[in-house]
């Protein structure tokens, strides 16, 4: 039920609780003063006065759980909150923008598979395209079965042409996600959607990025060095390997005994575990509008 709600009110846990203890102690505040205001009346306790209590609750209801929503550091969401449940009381019609986003793959798509449940049966947020530059690749397998479109990309055309923006608007992109794609963008692609395209790197940026840094090679490069910890970076991306700015990391101890295969195991359990949140927080806190 929590990460039900955590996925349509996009917010992650702390902000989850909060949020919930905002409508516990709202609701209180708002039953004690109801009948504090019920006690000025007068009136003794019968159908009409349940009534009036009704009616006195429901109005102020709104007012107690904006006030407490100010030091929870809820107010911004209880008034987008407040404001649709008004438009639904008044028969107002309450229009969501979809942002679709395409996920861009080059192999089996578990990071892929993950981002697609994670957004499965949401409104606002919609994986509408799947990009591939390899035929056969499991994410092509993967959007098959969810029923998401794929699109194939030929290298030439990709690099040289007009990499496939068209294909790409007119699915009605707005946001990019790489989860091993193993090209490096073009920038015509960079240029068509400015500031809404991330991507996952198996390693702690700005160490073991670059040309030729990925999978198993970014592992054996990490234990080579005997680096103490790894991890992933999740970033913006540019017109270079590994060097848009960071939006988050997250962190794993390599042991003396790790093997690339076993680094790997704990490197996927982070992607899985984060990648789908950051996804959907780099969306709903994009600063300027997307495309």
């Amino acid at each position: 039920m929590f990460n039900k709600l955590q996925r349509k009110w996009g917010v992650n846990g702390v902000q989850l609780f909060l949020i919930l203890c905002t409508f516990a102690i709202g609701g209180s505040l708002c039953g004690y003063a109801g009948k504090k205001i019920m006690g000025l009346t007068g009136l003794e306790k019968s159908v009409a006065w349940f009534i009036l209590y009704i009616i006195i609750i429901s109005i102020i209801w709104p007012l107690c759980v904006l006030l407490i929503s100010i030091p929870l550091g809820q107010f911004r969401f209880f008034k987008k909150y407040i404001h649709k449940v008004g438009n639904r009381i008044f028969g107002k019609k309450v229009s969501t923008p979809i942002i679709h986003i395409a996920i861009f793959g080059s192999g089996t798509g578990t990071n892929a598979k993950k981002i697609m449940q994670h957004f499965k049966g949401r409104q606002d947020i919609v994986v509408s395209l799947v990009v591939c530059n390899k035929p056969g690749a499991g994410v092509l397998n993967i959007a098959s079965e969810e029923g998401i479109p794929s699109l194939i990309i030929e290298k030439e055309r990709f690099f040289k042409g007009d990499g496939y923006v068209k294909e790409i608007e007119t699915a009605g992109i707005r946001f990019i996600v790489l989860a091993g794609f193993l090209w490096k963008l073009p920038a015509t692609i960079v240029k068509a959607w400015p500031g809404a395209i991330i991507n996952i790197h198996p390693a702690l940026l700005p160490k073991y990025g670059g040309k030729g840094m990925y999978g198993q090679h970014v592992h054996e490069a990490v234990i080579a060095a005997n680096e103490k910890e790894s991890g992933i970076s999740i970033h913006y991306v540019d017109e270079l390997y590994d060097n848009g700015a960071l939006i988050y990391q997250a962190r794993c101890p390599v042991s003396a005994d790790d093997t690339p295969k076993t680094l790997a195991k704990k490197i996927h359990a982070l992607e899985h575990e984060h990648f789908p949140r950051v996804v959907e927080e780099a969306i709903t806190k994009a600063k300027t509008p997307l495309k």
